[in-house]
């Protein structure tokens, strides 16, 4: 069954749109996207829904239908006030025309992504489809049925499956490449792009547990660190780093007075700013970009307990020293064999085995002190079966326990206590082990996704509600560095959240929440209540949703930052036909607030590898590749490929700019 929504205008069922974006989704991460594809980029967009509440998150009143119409009314009035401000907005005609923002959205419904629904959303007339549903199995199929529509349709796909998302992806292409004889070849980069939310939003949440909030971004087999740095101190002056990213929320005179969103106003953080907003930033921290490394090879996450097991891990501390009591035993006889007898030590050593196995003769004839001698071997005999029955049951069940789940160690400190192995929890410690960060997990669901990974990787569980006494200080909470709350119940992260407060007053803490106003709440309020403590609320869908907009456009994203309560996307563009940057050198090209040039790719065209995400670094047989120090009067040539820093608004003008240089 399809339908619009009740505040929109009675759509036909043939899509008015032609060229036009749709977004099909069961979550927060549609219709973020569809607001992100709208009111950053202009598009226009239909989004496909299914009909009835979120079986997810029953708590909320409203339909997903409901709850679309809401963000996209909520969106449509912010833009009409910041116009009525004012303001000027860098999305084309999405600001221009609000008046008929929802004109250019249509909400349908329908309980399936089949043949019938794909029809009215105009996927055969659309330029990009994103399907991000939940299930990886609902995306493939209407991925193969979206590509027998519409052979030329960009399609975005969100998989948790990395490894079967590569495979799709040659395979849609090829299917492309079928249906349409004489495709351009170079069309095919960007025809496919499988994401995982999952994998987007993994290195933001598993950044905000390190001190000083570390992120990266790989490219070109490197990684771009960028730090978050306290002010400077009296009579200090910041190191800028490579480039400063960003300057951090102004709360010295009111540690609540900025959310670190856009409507914080001029106290927000401030992304890409210019060197006289540097310098006059004083008492604010910034986020640098502070250094380029190597990026270490895939491979498998260290484990927490290094090497391969010892004995201390396969036999218990009551086994082993009954173990040394009769290896003690076994050569006090044997000294006192060679004491009492005269015989060789050898001899002696020899003979009180043989009696302690049983297989000696009688002393009938010997001395008396030879018959004690073998009788307290005897009694030392009885004692060994028991401890070889007992090695034998502990070495077959540390076996079977070697992969169960393993407890916190007593003296752990200094750890992050991560609550919740669902898809995003499981991203993360991995990310985390990835960093050998030490982890302690939280769960209650003894079938959780990620309880698998937790067994292999020897990391910690605790298996319990986190809501329950006792649980969290299983984990040492009191001993850890920070809480990551990642489980899908808002109520359950912030109650976790102020418990482990409670606890511990200083701890660091990032808490996951779907609803932006709750979120924005609560991290003002965590602020007030705390202003000496790190608090970060994150939304998984808010943090994903740039990356999947930019793919959807048909450009490279190489990772999003999140800076408080904002994001920064990092990209890889051709120069060709972006007159903000063709012709122009580094310096010029840099507009504070909207982007800037960090790096140049310098490999022939022809070589290029078309993902900077999974290109190897410079090798023999490719000398070339990415060039970090630019300098600034290079001029930006129209073959040239540079990586950009760049806010939501600014690389959506660049974009803009190249299309309309090269129409679709």
């Amino acid at each position: 069954m399809l339908g619009s929504v009740s505040t929109l205008p009675q759509q036909p069922q043939r899509s008015p749109f032609s060229g036009h974006m749709v977004v099909c989704g069961d979550d927060a991460l549609a219709q973020r996207l569809a607001v992100e594809l709208r009111y950053v980029y202009g598009e226009r967009i239909t989004l496909l829904l299914p009909p009835g509440r979120d079986p997810r998150r029953p708590e909320l009143p409203l339909t997903q239908r409901g709850r679309a119409a809401t963000l996209f009314g909520r969106m449509s009035a912010a833009m009409n006030r910041n116009l009525g401000n004012g303001g000027t907005v860098a999305n084309g005609g999405a600001a221009g025309d609000t008046g008929a923002g929802l004109e250019a959205v249509r909400i349908l419904e329908a309980a399936e992504p089949s043949d019938e629904a794909f029809e009215e959303a105009g996927v055969d007339t659309a330029a990009a489809l994103a399907l991000v549903y939940d299930d990886d199995e609902r995306n493939i199929r209407a991925a193969l049925t979206a590509r027998r529509i519409n052979p030329r349709v960009r399609l975005v796909i969100r998989l948790y499956n990395r490894k079967l998302g590569q495979y799709l992806e040659t395979l849609l292409d090829q299917a492309a490449a079928v249906a349409v004889p004489g495709l351009d070849p170079t069309a095919l980069d960007t025809s496919t792009t499988v994401l995982s939310d999952a994998d987007t939003a993994a290195p933001a949440l598993a950044a905000t547990a390190l001190t000083g909030s570390s992120k990266v971004v790989q490219a070109e087999g490197l990684l771009l660190r960028a730090v978050e740095r306290t002010p400077p101190r009296q009579g200090e002056v910041a190191d800028p780093g490579l480039c400063t990213l960003a300057l951090l929320s102004s709360t010295t005179h009111d540690p609540a007075g900025a959310e670190g969103s856009d409507s914080s106003g001029a106290e927000g953080p401030q992304l890409l700013p210019d060197q006289q907003s540097v310098a006059a930033a004083t008492g604010r921290g910034t986020v640098v970009l502070e250094a380029i490394r190597e990026a270490a090879p895939d491979g498998p996450a260290p484990r927490m307990g290094g090497r391969s097991a010892p004995l201390s891990q396969i036999f218990s501390r009551r086994l082993r020293r009954s173990v040394l009591g009769v290896a003690a035993a076994v050569l006090g006889l044997a000294v006192a064999s060679t004491l009492t007898t005269g015989e060789h030590p050898l001899h002696a050593v020899y003979l009180t085995l043989l009696d302690l196995f049983a297989m000696g003769d009688p002393a009938v004839d010997d001395s008396a002190a030879r018959q004690v001698i073998q009788l307290l071997s005897g009694v030392a005999g009885l004692m060994l079966l028991p401890l070889l029955v007992a090695g034998v049951l502990e070495a077959f069940g540390s076996l079977r326990t070697a992969s169960s789940l393993r407890r916190a160690p007593r003296g752990l400190s200094g750890h992050v206590v991560l609550l919740g192995l669902g898809k995003i929890g499981t991203r993360v410690l991995v990310r985390l082990r990835e960093l050998n960060i030490p982890v302690v997990c939280v769960e209650d669901d003894p079938a959780a996704r990620g309880i698998p990974v937790a067994r292999r990787l020897q990391v910690p569980v605790v298996l319990g509600d986190v809501t329950q006494e006792g649980v969290l200080e299983a984990a040492k909470i009191q001993r850890s560095r920070a809480l990551l709350a990642l489980t899908s119940s808002d109520t359950t992260n912030l109650e976790a959240t102020l418990y482990a407060r409670s606890v511990k007053p200083d701890l660091q803490v990032a808490l996951r929440l779907f609803d932006d106003e709750f979120a924005t709440a609560v991290y003002r309020t965590l602020r007030t209540a705390h202003p000496q403590a790190l608090t970060r609320s994150r939304s998984v869908s808010h943090l994903a949703a740039p990356s999947f907009a930019v793919a959807m456009m048909g450009r490279q994203i190489l990772g999003a930052i999140p800076v408080e309560r904002k994001v920064m996307l990092f990209a890889a563009i051709k120069v060709a036909g972006h007159p903000q940057l063709e012709g122009r050198t580094v310096e010029e090209a840099f507009r504070a607030g909207a982007w800037r040039v960090l790096a140049l790719d310098a490999t022939p065209p022809e070589d290029r590898h078309p993902d900077l995400t999974t290109a190897g670094p410079s090798s023999s047989d490719r000398p070339s590749g990415l060039i970090w120090d630019l300098h600034p009067g290079y001029v930006l040539r129209a073959e040239d490929r540079v990586v950009i820093a760049a806010t939501r608004r600014g690389l959506a003008e660049l974009l803009r700019g190249r299309r309309a240089v090269t129409p679709r």
